[in-house]
């Protein structure tokens, strides 16, 4: 039998932050913390961000829209989802997002079981206060692209690829 996972908090501002193509991610539970069950990550997407169409092998992923619009495309359906809208992707479903607005958007992602987590850590730049955060080019998009099919992740391998 597993054992259960001790309960936690995770202040306002606090957990382990990561960058990723501009992109501010916050780890609020991860697999160490939750014994596999589940992973959440706070995020602030820039307006024009957004990953290209994928698919997760491994976990279902959800969203929470804390503020802010993100447009989604989940299979064969389109969204437009703002402040206190929630979306489930089943894992194995094609879907993307993106913010096609002027201000940042703020949510909330859910993994289940947790894992994915690991890729934003991995593939991210550690977040350092007072300075800017990064835009990634061609090397950093291959690089996570390709450090992504370790974690289930199946999308474009290249900028071209993703239209970007």
């Amino acid at each position: 039998m597993t054992p259960q996972p001790p309960p936690f908090h995770i202040p306002a501002g606090q957990g382990p932050t990561t960058w990723f193509d501009g992109n501010v991610y916050t780890t609020k539970a991860s697999t160490e913390s939750t014994n596999g069950a589940i992973s959440i990550l706070e995020s602030s997407i820039l307006p024009g961000s957004g990953p290209p169409l994928h698919v997760h092998t491994r976990e279902d992923e959800a969203f929470y829209i804390l503020s802010g619009q993100l447009t989604f495309t989940i299979a064969d359906n389109e969204y437009a989802a703002k402040a206190g809208d929630f979306l489930f992707v089943p894992r194995g479903t094609p879907h993307r997002f993106e913010n096609a607005t002027t201000h940042v958007a703020h949510t909330i992602f859910i993994y289940t079981p947790a894992g994915f987590e690991k890729f934003f850590q991995e593939a991210g730049d550690s977040a350092v206060p007072g300075l800017p955060i990064p835009k990634w080019g061609h090397a950093e998009f291959h690089r996570a692209a390709e450090i992504a099919t370790r974690y289930g992740w199946e999308g474009p391998r290249t900028e071209q690829e993703a239209g970007r």
